[in-house]
């Protein structure tokens, strides 16, 4: 019997909402960024929402032109450890950057948040954009776009041979014969590349669910290649459908090149969801937002993508400098190319993009009917498997979404109403992975 295919959702928790300024409207509090209470309910709302996933972001150090709250905000394995025993179903997906970690110390982290969970562990890896990570883990230079993805294969190709150093029956506990565990049912890696020295084992057993379920955002065509050999889930962010579907169909092809099965890698489109119960009043919750952000900070927040670029120097009305994509190359490649088409495309000016970058005004805007009719088309019509949602401000952005468009999605039978199941793999459709050494005893 084949199973009906459903919108799977995600949440991106930033407790005060996506908008740069989002910290200052008033449904939020000022310090939410820091305050686990605000991203416990966010989470348990999702969850009771029958949403697949909570996603924290991560950056590792302070940029110029950043929000506000990026500057002070949780580490997200120790948040997510924190929220694993306040939640039953939902995933918990936190990001690293294979740049400036070690494969061994985040394998463990990753297996233990996976056992903590009982099988709800993910992970998003990124690979760092901006030099001010350098600086912080004595490397005086940011490695070049396509070498930090070299490394992160081999960093992937790390964590999947630690998280099977045991056999799933290895630890037999066997009061009578005093036997903890079988060393027949151990493996040691012994891994030797270019980046990595590792030799294991790897002292937490096997996670629940084989592998915690890998994450990726790619969008460059290195970054798109990488995501299509490895990521079972896939964050993206198209501002159309075509947009969309080109890269649905771009990544689903790439996923078949590599001999994998398409089907066991989710596309989750990102959207920014305004919803009012009519018209008039999404217009007007669209314009509240829209003055927590001023010209000037749109600016600073679309120079983050270039590296910091002063963009304060341009006629914020002229048309956008196509010139500057070249500085973002190294940096946000994807983005800053997409920025740059769509500028050229739709002849916008400087301030255009930098309120795109900002607070754009996205498909899924409107009455809960047609913020539903969006979504099923994205889905139905091959640019989405799921949505990774974050609202401009919070918890407001959530509640609406949940009160007025989730019952909307499950009337049309294209949301699950059904209790989830025990992990995010199960979740998420994707299979239990088995361990390379299935079947073998060294």
């Amino acid at each position: 019997m084949t199973t009906k295919r459903m919108i799977k959702l995600g949440l991106l928790v930033e407790p005060p909402g996506a908008s740069y300024n989002s910290w200052v409207n008033p449904t939020t509090r000022p310090d939410a960024a820091l305050h686990f209470d605000s991203a416990r309910h966010l989470v348990q709302l999702a969850e009771s929402a029958g949403f697949a996933f909570a996603f924290v972001a991560d950056s590792v150090s302070i940029e110029p032109g950043a929000k506000p709250y990026y500057v002070n905000r949780f580490e997200p394995f120790t948040l997510l450890g924190a929220l694993s025993a306040c939640t039953r179903t939902i995933g918990l997906v936190p990001t690293f950057t294979t740049s400036f970690t070690d494969p061994y110390t985040i394998a463990r982290q990753l297996a233990s948040l996976d056992h903590l969970s009982g099988g709800r562990a993910g992970f998003n890896l990124v690979t760092s954009a901006h030099a001010s990570a350098a600086a912080n883990y004595s490397s005086p230079a940011l490695p070049t776009h396509d070498e930090r993805y070299v490394r992160a294969a081999e960093y992937l190709e790390v964590l999947r041979g630690l998280w099977d150093t045991w056999d799933e029956d290895a630890f037999v506990r066997d009061v009578a014969t005093r036997t903890y565990f079988d060393p027949e049912r151990m493996h040691v890696l012994d891994h030797s590349g270019e980046y990595f020295q590792v030799r294991g084992p790897l002292n937490i057993e096997r996670p629940v669910q084989g592998h915690p379920v890998a994450f990726q955002a790619g969008s460059s065509p290195v970054g798109r290649d990488f995501a299509a050999r490895f990521a079972e889930g896939i964050f993206a962010k198209e501002n159309s459908l075509d947009l969309a579907q080109e890269y649905y169909g771009d990544m689903k092809r790439r996923a078949a090149e590599h001999g994998r099965d398409p089907d066991q890698m989710n596309i989750f489109m990102g959207g920014q969801v305004v919803v009012g119960r009519t018209a008039a009043e999404a217009e007007d919750k669209y314009a509240r937002i829209l003055s927590y952000t001023d010209d000037e900070q749109a600016l600073r927040w679309l120079g983050f993508y270039y590296n910091y670029l002063d963009f304060s120097v341009y006629d914020p009305d002229g048309p956008f400098p196509q010139e500057v994509t070249a500085i973002g190359a190294n940096f946000f490649q994807g983005i800053t190319a997409r920025f740059a088409e769509e500028a050229a495309r739709k002849n916008l000016t400087l301030r255009e993009v930098a309120q795109m970058a900002t607070t754009p005004r996205e498909d899924f805007f409107g009455t809960p009917e047609q913020v539903a009719d969006a979504m099923e088309q994205w889905f139905v019509e091959g640019a989405a498997d799921g949505f990774l949602l974050n609202n401009w401000v919070q918890p407001v952005g959530l509640t609406d979404f949940v009160e007025l468009v989730i019952p909307e999605l499950r009337r049309r039978g294209i949301y699950s109403s059904e209790p989830p199941a025990a992990t995010l793999r199960e979740n998420l459709g994707l299979d239990h992975v088995p361990s390379r050494y299935q079947g073998v005893r060294s």
